[in-house]
């Protein structure tokens, strides 16, 4: 964890206008602390490979460190965390994501030991398909204990949470402001439980202002933190789509749900199926295997069933596995000519009958 000098100069490196967090990373790790940075002369620091005057030209050690002395002090009044890029603390996802926040403040309890982690976002304006989609999507993961985030937002966002409370899940509302506040203000009910159970992330200040930019930059957290994003819903333009479109920048799997044609709040998430963008979703298996996680212990069958009743799909599966021995899920799907989406549900059917394993890899073999 940083000194409380070092965050200081951190915080105040955040404030320096046109210094956004990649060019602030440079800085940092050419000159081995925020501290360092203000100590050297801004037209050495301009040198620096990428930076630049402009990038340096709303540089005023002074001011900036005033506004963080400020900042410190709401930090330390309201006991909020914090982790610096650097620090072992922070989300290891988000690590990996070039520019991710130098600085992220928290408040709950987060525990990302857990490496299922998914975002779910969507529309604002959710259907009760929707809404009967993300219930039981999240209901279904929930023996797997899967971290979700989500914004927060009204529509497929609090719906997320909401689910996530209900079956006890681990859920993180990322937000587009500082922790001084909660937008919109009817979702300020969740956030006793949100934090019993996860918590709150910002890489905002208390003092920063209300703008609707703010939640679009804070998209690339929601995306950042998961091993894939899932679409819930949505218009043929949104949020939720910059957020797919971030992921898939990340190289994080991305999921939507189809809708029908002519619904206008599917048309985002067919559109992303239709340009390949995102992989079609329609049941929690799909997910399951796709990002090759493994059933809990207490959900995997204790012996192998006799005389199991299997309906016709899962019969082709069955007798091409019992020649095959073992095989990957692609190419179980084209051989018994069953959609993938459809062989990765009637596979998980199966698994919880007992009659096949997973592998790794996307590899399954009978028992």
């Amino acid at each position: 964890m940083l000194s409380k000098t070092e965050l200081r100069y951190t915080l105040a490196l955040q404030r320096i206008p046109n210094l956004g967090d990649i060019s602030a990373k440079k800085l940092l790790r050419k000159m081995g602390s925020a501290e360092a940075v203000f100590k050297e002369k801004k037209s050495n620091l301009a040198k620096i490979d990428g930076i630049g005057l402009f990038t340096l030209n709303g540089f005023n050690s002074k001011i900036q460190l005033e506004e963080a002395d400020e900042e410190i002090q709401f930090i330390e009044d309201n006991k909020i965390e914090y982790s610096y890029f650097l620090d072992k603390d922070y989300p290891e996802n988000l690590k990996h994501c070039t520019d991710g926040p130098v600085l992220i403040f928290k408040k709950g309890n987060i525990d990302l030991k857990n490496k299922k982690i998914i975002s779910i976002v969507g529309a604002r304006q959710m259907t009760s398909y929707g809404q009967s989609i993300c219930e039981d999507l999240i209901s279904t993961l929930a023996p797997l204990n899967p971290i979700i985030v989500s914004g927060l937002a009204f529509g497929v966002d609090v719906c997320a949470h909401k689910t996530a409370i209900k079956e006890n899940i681990q859920n993180i509302a990322c937000l587009g402001h500082g922790l001084n506040q909660i937008y919109p203000k009817e979702h300020k009910k969740y956030l006793s439980k949100i934090q019993e159970n996860g918590g709150l992330i910002t890489e905002f200040w208390s003092s920063d202002q209300f703008v609707p930019a703010n939640f679009l930059k804070r998209n690339r957290i929601i995306a950042g933190l998961s091993e894939a994003t899932i679409v819930i819903e949505s218009a043929e333009k949104g949020g939720s789509l910059v957020t797919a479109d971030i992921a898939n920048s990340y190289n994080r799997e991305v999921f939507a749900v189809p809708g029908r044609a002519t619904d206008s709040q599917s048309r985002g998430c067919n559109n992303l199926i239709k340009q390949q963008k995102a992989q079609l979703l329609t049941s929690a298996a799909d997910i399951i295997y796709m990002l090759g996680w493994e059933l809990k212990e207490d959900q995997k069958p204790k012996q192998i069933q006799l005389f199991v009743e299997l309906d016709e799909e899962e019969k082709v599966i069955f007798r091409f596995l019992k020649e095959k021995e073992k095989e990957l899920l692609d190419i179980i799907a084209l051989e018994c000519n069953i959609p993938a989406f459809k062989t990765a549900s009637i596979l998980m059917n199966m698994e919880l009958k007992g009659v096949v394993r997973p592998l790794p890899g996307k590899l399954f073999q009978l028992v």
